[in-house]
């Protein structure tokens, strides 16, 4: 943030289409010379051309920002173009291939998708994150998805989404003291990952296995435009978030929530000084009427 707490400068990855590109032009609305990053040239130089046309400051980079020459490539630009970061956003994604299970997943596929999500996420924040330290303030908003808590299926989508919830909570903690902030959006919209036929059939056959229930299977299917998702990352980006950090939100249409941080329920103790170990009827007493109730 700059000394008046106002936005001036921001890196948007995976900025080029969908929320990461709404999230870009609201950034922009509001003041910020914003970075445009996406893996696609051409793509990129088209969102940088809308931009622009509309009278606000915007580069481009373009490249997968899981390279590190392409994230540092970003943070740099950033600061060469508009003096400083004060705000990075991890938007980028890409879906789980269709009919991905632990069954059939491959090697390539499960690398693939933890570099889209984890690595891309883990590679910005490693570039831009001391300079906001230095600078003695920032903000961090990374993209994590409902699939983080493992209920539809998948392998690496759902890794990648919860280890970058994980990450951005690690580094909300380290760099609370230095004024730096880092939050995590579940975000719900129709963009080109969550429309199209193969989408629609995905959702109904996870709603078909009982993974999805029916009221989340409707709205799933009529999700509203990424526009009402970006107004959450601008207002956790700007300076009236300025006491958020290490949260877990859902921006899903007219819908914004909270998840809740996971805590400890105590099933058992006895002391190890002078109790033996559980033995496996008492584990079985302990732990099944308990997770049966829930």
């Amino acid at each position: 943030m700059s000394e008046s707490g106002s936005m001036r400068a921001a890196v948007v990855v995976g900025g080029t289409r969908g929320i990461g590109f709404e999230v870009a032009a609201k950034m922009a609305q509001a003041g910020a010379g914003v970075v445009v990053n996406g893996r696609d040239d051409a793509a990129v130089d088209e969102a940088v051309a809308k931009l622009t046309a509309a009278g606000h400051r915007a580069v481009g980079v373009a490249g997968s920002a899981a390279e590190d020459v392409v994230a540092e490539r970003a943070v740099r630009t950033c600061v060469e173009s508009f003096g400083a970061v004060d705000v990075l956003v991890n938007c980028a994604g890409t879906a789980e291939p269709e009919g991905s299970s632990i069954l059939n997943v491959s090697t390539e596929q499960w690398r693939s998708l933890l570099d889209a999500h984890l690595t891309t996420a883990f590679a910005t924040c490693r570039a831009a994150a001391p300079l906001m330290v230095a600078r003695g303030g920032g903000s961090i908003v990374n993209t994590s998805s409902f699939a983080y808590l493992g209920d539809y299926g998948g392998t690496g989508y759902a890794a990648g989404k919860g280890a970058v919830t994980s990450l951005t909570l690690a580094i909300a903690a380290e760099l609370k003291e230095h004024g730096v902030r880092a939050n995590v959006v579940c975000p719900g919209a129709r963009t080109r990952l969550s429309s199209g036929p193969e989408y629609e059939a995905k959702i109904r056959e996870l709603h078909r296995r009982g993974l999805l229930d029916e009221l989340s299977m409707r709205g799933a299917l009529d999700a509203p435009p990424a526009e009402y998702a970006a107004q959450l990352y601008l207002f956790l980006a700007g300076p009236r978030a300025r006491e958020v950090t290490g949260q877990i939100f859902i921006a899903a249409g007219n819908f914004v929530g909270r998840f809740d941080r996971p805590t400890p329920s105590i099933l058992g103790y006895r002391d190890h000084t002078d109790a033996p170990p559980w033995d496996l009827d008492e584990l079985h007493r302990m732990i099944v009427p308990d997770v049966v109730r829930r």
